[in-house]
């Protein structure tokens, strides 16, 4: 019978052979996190639909027509978080983070978002987040840069343009819509079903449509830079001149505007041209208004999210391949008395060897068999114990992927032995 029950559309699963890359590039995250003094956060997966409306926009696409909402037992409207930085603000404000101090913090986990599925686009995706407080200088905003780019630098990523752009303050951002209301209007019949819709709620997000019929007259449209105001115009060249000195190549995109009302001043993203339409790999940039709209004190504000499926998509398109964590050894016993003596052993090793990628054999098998299963795993050696062993209380060491006679070691030598060589290999493989 075919099994009729599966992952929902957009939804996928993260199998074992995949977990690994996963766990990679997530422990890379979290050391870079930990190298510039970032702390971790972690919100609930479920938040008050009102949330995300006061702060995306209510007129943006993710609240219009990709939010996850339904209502409770109680009645009450929640929402599956279509991103983090709402949320990580909401916690801020809800347990006194911002009162008189700054913050530097980040999280990962799942976002839901009702959009097409494509590589590297899923319905339900993961995301990391940075988030800074209470610092206004264009000093951090750079910080949050050098540290994706650093990223990049770690990972072997290269297939990435910085684009750059002020957004302003919202009220030369007002000046500057009236302006666009005003140009795409005259040119109606030009903009496609979703500009159309943006006109009168959001006709910034015009400027990023994808539409390649439109290219032309979005090109055409009013200049942002010839609106924006003095001070925001100092802290975007203070921005320039940080990344200049690091010497980070940057792209000046007045068309970058981003999908979230929250945006001020300065707006970043990490694009590429390997994943088709999912161009954009890290995005982010100032929200400075975003603590007192959800009710807290005037707090300057900046951050990024990437996506993980679509950075692991894109390093596969790169070439790059994250290490494999296979075991360092293999277990395998023969007889009753093996498999009670060698669990056991199992236990001291773990115990006593930090760091080792150990598997014991469980469940009957002849030595032929459990020999296989050791290859199989990716096992640099393999830990024998049989009647012999057990009789000269010694364990038979046979190595599978190197030239080198096997060998029989006391327990106490096998520790010392495992140690040297989980420290002096670390990506070796070993299944006990």
């Amino acid at each position: 019978m075919a099994n009729d029950i599966q992952a929902i559309r957009g939804m996928k699963d993260l199998l074992p052979d995949q977990s690994h890359a996963w766990q990679y590039v997530e422990n890379v995250f979290r050391n870079l996190m930990s190298s510039y003094g970032y702390s971790e956060i972690r919100m609930p997966i479920v938040e008050k639909t009102d949330l995300f409306k006061r702060s995306i926009g209510e007129v943006t696409d993710i609240v219009e027509k990709e939010m996850y909402t339904f209502e409770d037992r109680n009645g009450d409207s929640l929402t599956l978080r279509p991103e983090g930085t709402a949320s990580c603000v909401r916690a801020c404000l809800e347990h006194g983070l911002l009162y008189n101090q700054t913050q530097r913090l980040w999280y990962s986990g799942p976002m839901c978002r009702h959009e097409r599925p494509q590589k590297g686009g899923y319905r339900q995706f993961h995301q990391v987040g940075v988030e800074a407080f209470g610092m206004a200088g264009p000093d951090i905003d750079a910080e949050m840069i050098l540290l994706s780019a650093r990223l990049w630098q770690v990972l072997g990523l290269k297939s990435v343009v910085l684009q750059i752009n002020s957004l302003g303050t919202p009220e030369t951002r007002a000046v500057y819509r009236t302006q666009l209301v005003e140009y795409f209007t005259k040119n109606s019949e030009q903009l496609d079903e979703d500009s159309q819709r943006r006109l009168n709620t959001n006709p910034l997000r015009i400027l990023d449509s994808k539409n390649p019929a439109m290219r032309e007259l979005i090109d055409a449209a009013p200049n942002f830079f010839d609106t924006i105001d003095e001070e925001s115009m100092r802290h975007f060249d203070g921005l320039k001149r940080y990344l200049d000195e690091a010497g980070v190549a940057y792209q000046v995109n007045p068309r970058l505007v981003r999908g979230l009302d929250y945006y001020t001043k300065t707006v970043f993203e990490w694009v590429t041209d390997k994943l088709g339409a999912q161009g954009t790999v890290c995005a982010g940039g100032r929200f400075d208004g975003l603590v007192a709209q959800l009710g807290g004190k005037a707090t300057p504000a900046v951050g990024f999210a990437l996506g993980i499926e679509r950075l692991l998509a894109l390093l596969e398109e790169d070439g790059q391949e994250s290490p494999v964590q296979d075991n360092h050894a293999y277990l395998v016993l023969v007889g009753e008395e093996a498999r009670h003596k060698g669990l056991l052993l199992a236990e001291t090793l773990r115990e006593n060897v930090p760091g080792i990628r150990l598997m014991t054999h469980c469940g009957d098998g002849s030595m032929k068999s459990q020999f296989k299963r050791a290859d199989k795993s990716g096992a640099q050696i393999v830990l024998l114990i049989g009647e012999q062993e057990i009789q000269d209380k010694v364990v038979s060491v046979k190595f599978l992927r190197e030239d080198e006679p096997q060998t029989t070691m006391t327990q106490e030598a096998v520790i010392d032995f495992l140690k040297a060589r989980v420290i002096n290999q670390s990506q070796a493989n070993i299944l006990i």
